[in-house]
């Protein structure tokens, strides 16, 4: 049965990008927790030029109702013109973990999307 959380996915190319946007999504509320994994090496194709290259993945758990809330820090904050931002819904999950992602995002956002800004 799908519940309302999701999980988010956004790569970024260094550790101090990924801090930021982590802890500003927490802190938000925006996000009950941000997993930082590196290691990734990502091989794409950008301006039909083969690139590759070290970076970091975010697995940013909230709300489904928060998503646009989510992309638009994740942009503001972001160094790349086009950001990878992937929402996966969650389908399942332990009923404690779902209950506590629940208390710690908030229930929804009336916050303007230009006042979603930056975290220095």
């Amino acid at each position: 049965m799908p519940t309302q959380y999701t999980v988010c996915l956004v790569t970024v190319g260094d550790e101090k990008t990924a801090a930021i946007i982590a802890q500003g999504l927490v802190e938000g509320k925006f996000a009950a927790c941000v997993s930082v994994v590196g290691g990734l090496t990502s091989t794409y194709r950008w301006q039909d030029k083969l690139e590759k290259s070290k970076e970091f993945l975010l697995l940013i758990k909230t709300r489904k109702n928060l998503h646009e809330d989510v992309e638009q820090f994740v942009k503001r904050n972001h160094p790349n013109k086009v950001p990878e931002i992937i929402f996966l819904d969650v389908e399942y999950g332990s009923r404690e973990y779902l209950d506590w992602l629940g208390a710690n995002t908030m229930f929804s956002s009336n916050i303007p999307k230009d006042k979603i800004g930056n975290i220095p």
